[in-house]
């Protein structure tokens, strides 16, 4: 089995973080100010080095102002 940040689902979720974010007219640093994380962290996630669980994911949508629906489906 891959590892999970090397499949299609994860790519895909990668895709629609940075997408959101930009969208939202945020840029890294402000989302890790939101989050009281690093832009490195912010910044790892987007890149597809780092997974995400549901907790983070939850914290991302807030930060968005998305469902976690549209981060999943």
């Amino acid at each position: 089995m891959d590892k999970t940040i090397f499949t299609k689902a994860h790519q895909d979720l990668v895709a629609r973080l940075i997408k959101a974010r930009k969208n939202a007219k945020l840029k890294q640093a402000d989302v890790a100010k939101k989050l009281g994380k690093t832009q490195s962290y912010v910044s790892k996630i987007e890149a597809g080095q780092r997974r995400v669980d549901t907790v983070q994911l939850n914290e991302f949508a807030a930060v968005y102002k998305k469902t976690l629906r549209y981060f999943i489906e």
